[in-house]
C-alpha cells in the first residue's frame, strides 16, 4: 500500500528481487462477469463497472427490443422496459443507473425519441433535432452531448452535433467527418472523442474540448460496432467492433490522450457489445455478435491496478 514507482525490493529469505512498475490502463486485462439474462447486439449502456444499465438493442432475425437490465458489479436484472423499442446502441446514452438518458437509434428507421430514466421507470421527454441510428453520446442525464451517426440511406453519415442541457437539445459545432456505429468516450458534456465508425476511413478519431471538434491519432484498428468504451477524453478503452474483411475484433486500445496503444484482447471477440465504464482502468463489454453470427449474453470486465509488481531474475 506504500508502494511507489521505482521501488525496488529485496527478499533475502528468498533471494528475489521486486521492482514497482507503473500500472493502470496498459497493463490491465480481462476477465468474466455475469451473464445479461437477454442476447443482443448493439444495446444502450450508461454506469460504471459495478452500476450499469443497459436497455434495447437488437436480435436476429432483424428485431428490436425495450428491455432494460441493472448490473450491480456480479449480476443483472431485469427493471421496467423503454417506451420505444429500439436498437444500433439504442442511439446513444449518458448518466448512471439511477438517473440516465437514451436517445436515437434504429426504431425501425432513424429515431429522435429521448427516453429519461430516473432510476424506476422511463419516460420520454424532448427529441432530437435530427434522428439519427448508431449515434455517439456521453456525458450525464441532465448534460449530454449527442454527435454523428447514420441519418438517412446507405451511407448517409451525420455530422452534427447535440447539446442536452436537462430538457431540451441544442445544435452546436459539427464533426469533421461524418460517421455511424463507433463509440464515444467521455464522461462530462465539455470533453469528448469520437472513436472510429463506418465512414471513409474508420480508424479516424476527433477530440472535443467543450465547443469545437479536432481530428486526433487515429485507432491502430479501424473498425465500428465496438459500443464498449471507458474512460475520459485524455485516458480511454475501446474494444472490440468490426471491420472490411473482418467480422469480429477482440482487438482492445488504450488512449493516453496523444496516441493509441493495443492492450488485452477480449476473450471472445464481438461487434455490437455494449459497456460503458467509469475509468480506462474499469471498463465492460457485454453482449454482442460472436465469430459463429450467434448473439451472446456474456459479459467481460477489464481491470487495470495502479501500480504493478514484477519479479525481477537474472539470465
Amino acid at each position: 500500500s506504500n508502494a511507489i514507482t521505482g521501488d525496488f525490493y529485496y527478499n533475502s529469505s528468498t533471494g528475489q528481487f521486486k521492482a514497482v512498475n507503473t500500472g493502470g490502463a496498459p497493463i490491465g486485462s480481462w476477465s468474466s462477469g455475469g451473464n445479461m439474462n437477454r442476447t443482443a447486439t448493439a444495446r444502450w449502456s450508461a454506469g460504471t463497472q459495478t452500476a450499469q444499465i443497459a436497455s434495447g438493442g437488437g436480435y436476429s432475425p432483424g428485431g428490436r427490443l425495450n428491455e432494460a437490465e441493472l448490473y450491480d458489479g456480479t449480476s443483472w436484472t431485469e427493471v421496467a422496459d423503454l417506451n420505444e423499442a429500439r436498437s444500433n446502441e439504442a442511439g446513444a446514452g449518458s448518466g448512471t443507473p439511477a438517473a440516465a438518458l437514451t436517445y436515437g437509434g434504429n426504431h425501425p428507421g432513424f429515431s429522435t425519441s429521448t427516453e429519461s430514466w430516473n432510476g424506476s421507470a422511463w419516460t420520454e421527454v424532448n427529441d432530437l433535432s435530427q434522428g439519427r441510428r448508431g449515434l455517439y453520446g456521453i456525458g450525464t442525464s441532465t448534460a449530454t452531448l449527442a454527435y454523428a451517426g447514420q441519418s438517412g440511406p446507405g451511407s448517409t453519415y451525420s455530422v452534427n452535433t447535440e447539446s442536452w442541457n436537462g430538457s431540451s437539445w441544442t445544435e452546436t459545432n459539427n464533426l469533421n467527418t461524418g460517421r455511424a456505429g463507433g463509440s464515444g468516450a467521455g464522461t462530462v458534456y465539455t470533453a469528448a472523442l469520437a472513436v472510429g465508425g463506418y465512414a471513409p476511413t474508420n480508424a479516424v478519431v476527433e477530440q472535443w474540448d467543450g465547443s469545437s471538434w479536432t481530428e486526433v491519432g487515429d485507432l491502430n484498428s479501424g473498425r465500428g460496432s465496438m459500443g464498449s468504451r471507458a474512460g475520459t477524453a485524455t485516458s480511454a478503452i475501446v474494444a472490440g467492433g468490426n471491420s472490411p474483411g473482418t467480422t469480429r475484433m477482440a482487438n482492445t486500445e488504450f488512449w493516453n490522450g496523444t496516441s493509441w496503444t493495443e492492450v488485452a484482447d477480449l476473450a471472445v471477440a464481438r461487434y455490437g457489445a455494449a459497456g460503458q465504464g467509469g475509468t480506462s482502468s474499469a471498463g465492460m463489454a457485454y453482449g454482442g455478435n460472436n465469430p459463429s453470427d450467434t448473439e451472446i449474453t456474456s459479459t467481460e470486465e477489464f481491470t487495470a491496478a495502479d501500480f504493478l509488481i514484477k519479479t525481477v531474475t537474472t539470465s
